[in-house]
């Protein structure tokens, strides 16, 4: 595991720039407002948050940190950006989110001070963000108890991802800010699913996630080709 910081000074840069529009569910993140419901939705099936200890890595603002407390669990966010997480701990004393909190620290040092506490570990749109990913996974594993559940979400790296995920929805559609992915820093999900194997976690379950520009609308599937989920559990 990386015993450094594992980030990137331009990648903070660049999320703190946005973080007063987090929150604004029309604004330049409107899109993570969108599938947050999907995401939830499928985390919660396969492991019902309410009542468990739950860590959200790489959190940001804050928005799918805020619904897994909502959805009954008690809710930790991490990050590295401070401005994204004022905006996440504002949010929360306005909202008055119940069993939330957040932390500047990364997962790396999370996972030392804390190992094997959390009964789920989320972790989404982070890992094509960070230098080691696989260093992440490897800190998500250690952070999540025996028999816990492990989630990621990301984009794959294809050329069918490039055209839509960063041509189309960057710089056509204007779905997310210009800038915010870098092609070579994609992963495949047999990359992740390879990191998760050497951290000791069992990948059972993956889905995809679609969106028709021009219904706007947002739906989970089987098609892992361009944005996908995968989870894992830490075995007992």
């Amino acid at each position: 595991m990386n015993t450094t910081i594992n980030a990137d000074a331009a990648e903070l840069a660049k999320f703190s720039d946005l973080a007063h529009q987090w929150w604004d569910a029309d604004g330049e993140m409107h899109a993570l407002h969108k599938i947050n419901p999907l995401r939830l939705g499928w985390i919660n099936g396969l492991c019902p948050l309410n009542g468990l200890n739950v860590l959200d890595v790489g959190c940001g603002g804050g928005i799918l940190t805020d619904s897994i407390a909502r959805a009954g669990a008690t809710a930790t966010g991490i990050d590295l950006s401070t401005k994204v997480l004022r905006v996440a701990q504002l949010h929360a004393l306005d909202a008055q989110t119940p069993n939330v909190q957040y932390r500047e620290i990364s997962a790396e040092a999370m996972a030392a001070e804390q190992p094997a506490s959390f009964d789920a570990v989320t972790c989404m749109e982070m890992l094509e963000h960070v230098p080691d990913p696989a260093s992440v996974v490897q800190a998500c594993a250690m952070l999540v108890k025996p028999g816990g559940w492990v989630f990621f979400s990301t984009i794959n790296r294809n050329p069918k991802s490039f055209v839509m995920a960063i041509v189309g929805a960057e710089y056509l559609l204007n779905m997310v800010p210009r800038g915010t992915h870098e092609y070579a820093k994609l992963l495949r999900p047999s990359e992740l699913a390879g990191f998760c194997r050497q951290a000791g976690l069992s990948v059972s379950h993956s889905k995809g996630l679609s969106y028709n520009p021009i219904t706007q609308r947002f739906w989970l599937n089987s098609n892992t080709s361009v944005n996908y989920m995968l989870a894992a559990q830490r075995p007992v």
